[in-house]
């Protein structure tokens, strides 16, 4: 039987747990899985390691609404415009400052 998407993603961040693309690409998976605190593990493992990947932020804060922790969507929200603006990102900016406006 072959390796699911999940499967294959799994053993590629177990070989190299360091490359921030593949933990993103696990964490999305995960989150369409269903899998909402499996995501949330991963992003948080992501960004402990790399905390210049912006995009990160947002869906773990996208995470952390399905889950009911507004709060820590809000605290993940502007941890992410802080790194957008330190990376010079405006586009991830601007979509991280509208999730953080949408949540009121």
């Amino acid at each position: 039987m072959p390796e699911s998407r999940l499967e294959i993603l799994h053993r590629l961040v177990e070989q190299n747990p360091e490359d921030s693309r593949t933990r993103y690409m696990l964490a999305m998976e995960l989150a369409g899985a269903g899998d909402l605190e499996g995501a949330l593990r991963e992003y948080e493992a992501l960004l402990a390691r790399d905390p210049a990947y912006c995009y990160a932020y947002f869906h773990a804060g996208r995470t952390l609404e399905r889950l009911g922790r507004t709060e820590e969507a809000r605290q993940m929200y502007r941890r992410g415009i802080e790194a957008a603006e330190r990376a010079g990102d405006a586009h991830a900016r601007e979509e991280l400052r509208g999730a953080l406006e949408a949540l009121g």
